[in-house]
């Protein structure tokens, strides 16, 4: 099946080369294309440099409209297959397959890698980990299946979820908001459990203060969704 993965990238020049190479040599098959998010650093250049396509967006638009930019590279390039994937190091290219594999044998439309399924030895900060689990269960309750990892970015779709995000994808928080919208307009959700990195390069920008902020957002956000009247088509 003809697949893409997605990475979307901002400032993440000193990971980025290795992200692409991790990619391409475990599953050489797979079209590579690297979306720009406005990076202020040399990330554009280091992406050209290693030979993949690249999108770049004329400014930082956040990561809802460069996933979104992706999923519309993939539906106007006749792609069965997409898969986001990070661009600052902390998915794993091994994890790939698993993720591919349900898809291939249609038995899901929405495949999600878990950090907290199985035996992971991911380790989140106590504020993330309290902050994800807290969407894990209202996010749970509201679509009436059970998610673990509601903010994963590892996610691989079908060519029907492809279609549908390219019309619309959520902007603000779209990784949990994206699972309200997949259960309402009735697709096939199923988490696995994948291993992860932990971030080797940089630092996540969202501390205690922000994350307090971000839960209170995203909650209302998810609200909105709820009363949201979606369809596949």
């Amino acid at each position: 099946m003809k697949t893409l993965i997605i990475i979307p990238t901002y400032n993440e020049e000193l990971s980025i080369a290795g992200v692409i190479e991790d990619v391409r040599t475990t599953l050489p098959e797979a079209d590579i294309v690297v979306i720009d998010d406005g990076s202020l650093d040399r990330t554009l250049a280091v992406a050209r440099a290693a030979g993949v396509t690249v999108v770049s967006l004329p400014f930082n638009m956040g990561i809802g409209a460069a996933v979104q930019t992706g999923y519309v590279y993939a539906r106007r390039n006749g792609y069965d297959i997409a898969v986001q994937f990070d661009g600052d190091g902390q998915h794993r290219a091994d994890q790939l397959e698993k993720l591919l594999m349900p898809l291939k044998l249609g038995n899901a439309d929405v495949v999600i890698g878990s950090r907290f399924l199985g035996k992971g030895t991911y380790v989140a900060e106590m504020h993330r980990y309290a902050g994800i689990a807290i969407l894990s269960n209202i996010i749970s309750l509201c679509i009436w299946h059970r998610i673990t990892d509601p903010t994963s970015g590892f996610r691989a779709i079908n060519a029907d979820v492809i279609r549908f995000f390219s019309d619309y994808y959520p902007e603000d928080y779209p990784e949990p908001e994206a699972i309200v919208l997949l259960s309402k307009a009735e697709f096939r959700i199923l988490e696995i459990p994948v291993l992860m990195r932990q971030r080797m390069i940089g630092s996540s920008s969202i501390t205690l203060l922000r994350g307090v902020y971000y839960m209170g957002k995203v909650l209302l956000a998810i609200l909105v969704d709820m009363l949201k009247k979606v369809s596949r088509r």
